[in-house]
């Protein structure tokens, strides 16, 4: 795909891969639009990335994604590349009875239900355009369960499955569809599990980096990107999916044990 002179909606541009993608996406001649739920933090991006167009929205919410298409499509009409990237990930004790029932789904609203809408309301615009691409963000943990984050997970695996069956059903029009499997990295994201035991900073990757393979893999017309240790991780879900399982039962494990104390 060429990645120039193209308009590009990126969700959750504040911080991370959202914030990494906008900048290197501009560097390259795009015109970049990103979201976020924290006008404070939109303001602050759009201070740091001079040329950055931001939007207030929520993707959990599908009257804001309604009005943020109403919005972006009259003042970007040329839009023609959506990143679905916006997520939260929790640490989640299944047991924990103070969890209510509209807490627990907060995930699926904002890492699946979220791109699922997303895609549905920009489509029928992304359709009129001749080089046009969504790109959705799930991560390594769609391949293998993770029981200390299993809402995120679930999640994460529903988004792969759906961009699976999306890209097949696309396959006949001008849009393509890409898929980043992102390995665990150095943003926010993975603040809460640093001290965690059993958990080694050291194997995350460095999201400059990751954000340069992604950028390439879109270059190349790769529509599922592995990089770092995401490679290796969808390789061992095919051939050794157990004992692939077996270490994040232990992290799991070892983690619910100091909660428990």
């Amino acid at each position: 795909m060429e990645l120039k002179n193209n308009t590009i909606l990126i969700t959750g541009g504040t911080s991370g891969f959202g914030y990494l993608f906008a900048s290197k996406l501009m560097a390259l001649g795009n015109t970049v639009i990103i979201t976020g739920r924290n006008p404070a933090k939109l303001e602050e991006t759009k201070i740091q990335l001079p040329g950055v167009h931001i939007f207030q929205s929520d993707v959990s919410n599908p009257a804001s994604i309604t009005q943020l298409f109403e919005q972006v499509t009259k003042q970007f009409p040329e839009l023609n590349m959506l990143i679905n990237n916006a997520g939260e990930m929790r640490k989640i004790n299944l047991q924990d009875a103070s969890i209510d029932l509209l807490d627990i789904t907060r995930e699926i609203d904002i890492n699946l239900s979220g791109p699922i809408r997303m895609v549905q309301q920009f489509l029928p615009h992304l359709k009129t355009k001749k080089n046009a691409a969504i790109m959705n963000v799930t991560s390594g943990i769609a391949l293998v369960p993770f029981p200390i984050s299993p809402v995120y997970g679930a999640t994460k695996s529903g988004l792969r499955s759906y961009t699976k069956s999306l890209r097949v059903q696309l396959k006949n029009t001008g849009i393509k569809v890409f898929e980043l499997v992102a390995p665990g990295s150095g943003t926010p994201l993975n603040d809460k599990f640093i001290n965690d035991p059993g958990f080694n900073a050291g194997m995350l990757m460095d999201p400059e980096k990751l954000i340069d393979v992604a950028i390439v893999g879109l270059m190349k017309n790769n529509y599922e990107i592995y990089p770092g240790m995401a490679r290796m991780m969808n390789v061992m879900s095919r051939l050794a999916p157990g004992l692939l399982f077996a270490q994040m039962v232990k992290m799991t494990e070892k983690a619910m044990a100091v909660t428990k104390k």
